[in-house]
This record gives C-alpha cells, sequence and structure tokens, in this order.
C-alpha cells in the first residue's frame, strides 16, 4: 500500500494582508499530479485543511475541488481529521456527500478505529484517527487544577489511553497506522503554528504514540520532521508552504509511505516546488544595495523581509518605489546604526568599570567569561596606575 501524507494546508491563509491562495491553488495542482505520478493508493491529511473556523469561500471551493480530483471518484480512499484551525463541525458537514466519492471527514475523536479498503493496493487499512483532541472536543474536564504540568500530565495520559483503545482494532492482516494532529513534546515549531498549546499544557510524550503502529502520520507543526524517541516510526509531514519568515529556508515537502502488513514502514520525502519561497534581506550598504539586488533579479518570485541600514529614513515616496519595483516586500524595517553606536555609548557609558572590562573581554575572546581572579589583578592595575597620576 502507498500512502501519501499531507498536513497543515491553512487553506485562506494571508501573510501580513496578502492572498496566498493562487500558490496554496498551484500546491494542490501539484499534489494531484504527484498522486498520479506516484501510484497513490491513499490519502491522509493530518488536520488544519483552513485556517480559520470560517474559511473564505474561494478556499473552501479550492479544498473540494481537490480532495475531489485527489479521490478519482473514489478509486482512491482520503481520509481527513480536523486541526486546531478547523471547525471540526463545519469540515465534516459534507460527509454524506464525500462517503460516496470515498472520501472520510473526521471532525471530533471517535474511540473506533476506521477500517478501509483500499482496492488499488488490495488491503484494507485500519487507521487510528484521532482529530485534534482538545478538551473541548473530548468534552471531557481532565483536570480541576490550573496547574500547567497536572493538565499537561492528564491530557497526556488521555491521549494515550486514547490510542490504546483505537489500536486495540489493529491486526495481523492489515496495515496498520495511526494519524493525529498534535504537538509531540521535542518537537521544532515555528511562530507560524500560532497555537498557545504548543510547548504548554497540550503536550504528549512520544512514547504515548501508539508502539503496534507500523507508521503514526502527524499534523500540527510546520517544519518536516521525524519524531524522536517514538516506539514506532512516526512523521509530521509540515505544511506545503511557509507561512512566517521564521520558516525561511526551510524545504516543503510530503510524505510518501510504503507499507504492508507485518512489514516495516518506508518513507520517501518528496520535495515540493509550489509556492513562493519566504527570504530575508539584510542590506547593510543602504539604498542602493537594495536596488541593485532588484536589479540583478534576486529572489523575483519571492516574499521578502528587508533590513536596511539608513543614514535618515525612508521617504514615503522611497517606500512606494521599492514596492513597485519588487510587489514581493513584506515588511521594510529601517536600522539606524549610527543610533544604535550611540546608545551602545551612553549605556557603557553609565556601566562601572569592572563590567567594561568584562565585556571588553568578552568580545576578545569570542564570548569567554574572565575569570575573577583576572579581574581583580585588572582592578589593582588600573588603582596603582590611579595612584601613580
Amino acid at each position: 500500500m502507498r500512502i501519501l501524507h499531507t498536513a497543515d494546508w491553512h487553506l485562506g491563509r494571508t501573510l501580513e494582508g496578502r492572498s496566498r491562495l493562487d500558490e496554496q491553488a498551484q500546491f494542490l495542482d501539484e499534489l494531484c499530479a504527484l498522486a498520479e505520478e506516484e501510484a497513490i493508493d491513499l490519502v491522509l491529511l493530518a488536520g488544519d485543511v483552513f485556517d480559520t473556523v470560517n474559511p473564505p469561500a474561494a478556499a473552501e471551493q479550492l479544498f473540494y475541488e481537490s480532495i475531489s480530483r485527489l479521490a478519482d471518484k473514489g478509486r482512491r480512499p482520503v481520509v481527513i481529521i480536523a486541526g486546531n484551525h478547523d471547525s471540526p463541525d463545519r469540515l465534516a458537514a459534507a460527509t454524506p456527500l464525500a462517503r460516496e466519492q470515498g472520501i472520510t471527514l473526521l471532525g471530533y475523536p471517535v474511540r473506533e478505529a476506521l477500517r478501509i479498503p483500499v482496492p488499488a493496493a488490495g488491503e484494507v487499512l485500519c487507521l487510528a484517527a484521532l482529530a485534534y483532541p482538545s478538551e473541548s472536543r473530548l468534552n471531557e474536564l481532565l483536570v480541576e487544577s490550573q496547574q500547567e504540568e497536572l493538565l499537561r500530565d492528564a491530557y497526556d495520559e488521555r491521549v494515550k489511553h486514547l490510542f490504546h483503545q483505537l489500536s486495540a482494532a489493529f491486526s495481523p492482516s492489515t496495515v496498520n497506522v495511526a494519524m493525529s494532529h498534535l504537538f509531540v513534546a521535542g518537537g521544532s515549531s515555528s511562530d507560524s503554528e500560532r497555537p498557545i498549546e504548543v510547548g504548554g499544557a497540550y503536550t504528549v510524550r512520544p512514547s504515548s504514540l501508539p508502539a503496534h503502529a507500523q507508521y503514526v502520520a502527524l499534523g500540527h507543526l510546520h517544519r518536516p520532521q521525524d519524531v524522536k524517541q517514538a516506539p514506532t516510526l512516526a512523521r509530521y509531514a509540515g505544511s506545503p508552504l511557509a507561512f512566517s519568515f521564521s520558516e525561511a529556508g526551510y524545504a516543503k515537502s510530503v510524505t510518501v509511505v510504503d507499507v504492508r502488513p507485518g512489514t516495516a514502514a518506508i518513507l520517501k520525502e518528496i520535495h515540493l516546488t509550489s509556492g513562493k519561497p519566504l527570504v530575508q534581506w539584510k542590506a547593510t550598504e543602504g539604498l542602493a544595495q537594495v536596488y541593485r539586488w532588484i536589479e540583478e533579479g534576486r529572489d523575483a518570485r519571492a516574499w521578502i523581509d528587508l533590513e536596511i541600514h539608513l543614514l535618515q529614513a525612508l521617504s514615503l515616496e522611497e517606500i512606494h518605489r521599492l514596492r513597485k519595483l519588487h510587489p514581493g516586500f513584506i515588511h521594510i524595517r529601517p536600522v539606524f546604526p549610527e543610533l544604535e553606536e550611540r546608545r551602545e555609548r551612553l549605556a557603557t557609558a553609565e556601566l562601572p568599570i569592572e563590567e567594561l572590562f568584562k565585556q571588553f573581554y568578552r568580545r576578545q575572546t569570542g564570548g569567554a567569561e574572565p575569570e575573577e581572579a583576572l579581574v581583580r589583578l585588572f582592578l589593582e592595575l588600573l588603582s596603582e596606575e590611579g595612584e601613580g597620576a
């Protein structure tokens, strides 16, 4: 069985007010083409289909058209779970129509695994699918205390138990896979995830993932990555586009999983080419350097975060001209080195001589801290020089 694992589409998301819908449409075209080229038997989408619980109509239309293409009139099953950004009810509302095309939509956590025949592979998938399991969506109060540590332990234990319930249906004759949308401790996050639960109370230990699954397909973190210290092969597919400049330089991809009953899964990462990259420019030589880069065609298709060193503020006309020459500028942040140096001089002028010596020592040694004996020796020498004067 050949499975395509993807997640975190965030359809409808903008970048500082700029629409990304065209880029998302390009990605979905690429995904549909990959499904054909790679002879994919089944698609798993691990949550955060949309960026908000009330997405734009154009984003919903793009979603339904794309999953219909992926399902290929029911010949390729597609399973989609809600993430923390999705409305569970809204996502599952189309279930009666979707089911006829081999598409499964899960808004809320369920207690039983799905058995999905996969005709192209001649196998059955047993899927422990756990849609985003918040307290409200589980309809449970996990702990009355407000202490984060207690809630984290209770949440981890609850998710572990849910996976145990779901994986009870695994059998030697089926392909056994788990899927969820959650934060596993140790994962590498970025600014674009935005949820308060990343690194907070809604955290699951790697050891709580189902050990008997042949593969665990995860969504929530936007950087593609394997889960370290998990009892089985577990992976975040990552988002298809970079959604914040903290993701500048990330390679975006989807994951293809080859697996048969009773055998170890084999992963293949396929890098994506659609969408504009997010890049950061640091123009230390001022405005002329920026114009030179634009003239050279540097990052012509990118969204750009520009930091520009200046002697005086940019006029509105200059800002408009920059944006006209390159429509990809998102932020234009002026830096005034002379002002920074002046602030540093004023700040250091108020520091004790002992602290100034320590700062000098750090600069000269690349960050090393001077020993107390050396600091005392410096102060003694300074004192002697003062007395001699």
